[in-house]
């Protein structure tokens, strides 16, 4: 017969995410000269007793003897905490409401303000032990109870023992006062909780961490907020990618580990293994070989536009997710496509080099204005169409060549082909995808179709332009000036070499892949791209996903959401739904996309069921991957 199982938690830092006695320095000396050297004492003494430097009782008085606190104090400090309580105890009120029975508040701090804010969690005042403060005749606070078990040293142990539970106890606590209950041989098992404050000295006592009261149900396979702890999820974000990303990660509790640079091949394998996120920009190729070590992994963010450097098929193939930033650096791009066709027209890349020479060299030769020149623009898409309209805007006549038929903007015209482009633009600018159809359109053959004195300029992919030919066509006159952003090898990191033939040639803009870099733009790829991440992973919702079905979902109201990633081949919806009825469960609501690869179910139901439906569902024929969510 399975044991009933008691749960003992902390009041200070674990239910809470402050200390009480700290909070209520703050109220009773707010009026008081030396309040911040009082405050950072009390501070200290409580630290110095959770991490078992000073004997409970002796750092129980000592706070006490500092605070002047009085009665009137409590209702303002009751008011304080109530917002203060740790959030993965708010999102799983539920449980602590169904199990209020089994849930014990053992607290060395005072009765007379935990009551009232448990309370509030369906937690009954017969199941709270702590201490109790005692007024003199003015209400002030002058002590404690000292005939209370709580008010000892190595009290809590002292009070689970007096209770005479029968079943298994479980402690979660911060501090040395909660593992005592363990060291007693009284608890199963101590949790350190460190959602709040991490006290390694804690933790190297604790059987188990818990980041979160979500991790602590989850180890003990109890109802939930969350399906699945978010401190198991791990983000592996590369390449410098912005802070704004890395905080909006971490305050949705995933643990997030930074690497400033990309990564080979061999290392991102190694790396990937027990990630369940990967967040990189333009440098790291995720490639076939590295998704084969990824068995945890659920999502790829590309913190840029592009995606070429992702083994988009591979990624779906294993059920993984890719999301990007297709608008967020567009406008950065553009600017800088503008403000180069005006540096090239005016040849100041060898005036402003040779003015650092010391050279003056003052003269109209080789400098245009772009007012009334043809822009060609191969591309029309996002950026091309907006450079489109700031082109137009400051009076260049504006051209484009895009496959896909796309609507003229402003006064723009469409040519009917590549070649009319290439023959007729004054400036070319290239915006195209990173697609491997796109390799090298710009060769040998489209060079010699351009105008004599054309500006060339390329931000759009690497291996779009063959290199060798651009380098001919700038040292033979073909080209009058160029820009290149973005280069068919490019380093891994600030600390490798840049290598190009393109190096120190006349009137040569060459930059770092910096098209996007501005930090408007990457504040809002950081925003844009967790936004969605997080969305798949809370709800299942694949909006903008690149390689995934496009699904937008409503959000769950008392329900579980099934989520099932499989390969595209009939009948596997009948089989999901037949494997549903079998066991009885009604369908709330379901959802179906497909490409051209895999199936993508989602399926809302009750949340009363059986573990072995799970089960059933990951066996059907063609499962890639099934995840619940709650």
């Amino acid at each position: 017969m399975e044991q009933t199982k008691y749960f003992i938690i902390d009041f200070d830092s674990t239910f809470m995410q402050v200390e009480a006695l700290d909070v209520l320095a703050e109220i009773s000396l707010k009026d008081n000269q030396n309040k911040d050297k009082a405050i950072a004492e009390i501070k200290s003494i409580t630290d110095q007793g959770m991490e078992g430097g000073m004997s409970f009782r002796e750092s129980l008085k000592k706070r006490v003897d500092i605070l002047e606190a009085n009665k009137s104090h409590l209702p303002k400090l009751i008011e304080q905490l109530s917002t203060l309580v740790s959030p993965s105890f708010i999102r799983n009120k539920e449980f602590i409401n169904n199990y209020r029975d089994q849930i014990f508040i053992v607290s060395n701090g005072f009765k007379d303000f935990i009551v009232p804010i448990v309370r509030t969690f369906g937690i009954r005042k017969e199941n709270v032990f702590a201490n109790e403060f005692e007024y003199d005749a003015e209400e002030n606070i002058i002590g404690f109870d000292e005939t209370n078990l709580l008010s000892e040293n190595n009290g809590k142990p002292n009070q689970i023992e007096s209770m005479q539970l029968k079943g298994e106890v479980y402690v979660l606590g911060d501090g040395f006062t909660d593992f005592e209950i363990k060291k007693a041989g009284l608890a199963h098992k101590f949790y350190a909780f460190t959602e709040n404050v991490r006290r390694e000295k804690i933790l190297n006592e604790a059987d188990h961490e818990a980041p979160s009261l979500d991790e602590f149900l989850f180890t003990q396979k109890l109802e939930r907020a969350h399906s699945y702890p978010k401190n198991r999820i791990k983000a592996l974000l590369l390449e410098n990618i912005h802070e704004g990303a890395i905080n909006r990660l971490k305050v949705e509790g995933y643990q997030v580990e930074v690497y400033p640079a990309g990564m080979t091949e061999e290392e991102l394998s190694e790396a990937i293994k027990d990630v369940s996120l990967l967040g990189i920009r333009s440098k790291t190729l995720v490639t076939e070989k590295v998704l084969s070590n990824a068995k945890r992994l659920l999502a790829i963010g590309a913190f840029c536009i592009g995606t070429n450097q992702i083994d988009l098929s591979s990624a779906l193939r294993k059920g993984i997710a890719v999301f990007n930033a297709p608008f967020s650096n567009t406008r950065s791009v553009v600017e800088l496509a503008l403000a180069e066709i005006i540096i090239l027209m005016r040849n100041l890349p060898d005036k402003m080099s040779q003015m650092h020479l010391g050279k003056w060299s003052k003269s109209a030769t080789g400098s245009f204005e772009i007012r009334g020149k043809k822009l060609g623009i191969i591309g029309y898409g996002k950026i091309g169409s907006q450079l489109s309209i700031l082109a137009e805007s400051i009076g260049m006549n504006v051209q484009y060549f895009d496959l896909e038929e796309k609507l003229a903007l402003g006064n723009a015209y469409s040519c009917s082909s590549l070649e009319e482009l290439l023959a007729t633009s004054d400036v070319i600018s290239v915006h195209v995808d990173g697609r491997p159809e796109n390799e090298a359109i710009i060769g040998s053959r489209e060079f010699n179709q351009m105008k004599d004195g054309v500006v060339f300029i390329n931000l759009s992919r690497g291996h779009i332009v063959d290199i060798e030919a651009l380098t001919e066509n700038i040292k033979n006159g073909k080209i009058h000036g160029s820009s290149v952003d973005v280069f068919p090898e490019e380093p891994l990191s600030n600390d490798h070499p840049f290598k190009s033939p393109l190096k120190g040639l006349r009137n040569t803009i060459l930059t770092p892949h910096i098209g996007g870099s501005t930090l408007e733009a990457q504040e809002n790829i950081a925003d844009f791209v967790p936004s969605k991440i997080i969305e798949y992973i809370n709800t299942g919702s694949t909006t903008n996903s690149v390689n995934f079905p496009n699904i937008t979902l409503p959000n769950l109201n008392q329900a579980h959401r099934f989520i099932h990633i499989h390969k595209n081949e009939p009948g596997v919806l009948a089989e999901i739904n037949n494997v549903l009825a079998n066991h009885g469960i009604n369908i709330g609501g379901q959802y179906l996309k497909t490409n051209d690869i895999i199936g993508y179910v989602i399926t809302d139901i009750d949340k009363n069921y059986k573990e072995e439906v799970i089960k059933d569902l990951k066996m059907v024929r063609g499962t890639i991957r099934f995840r619940v969510l709650y």
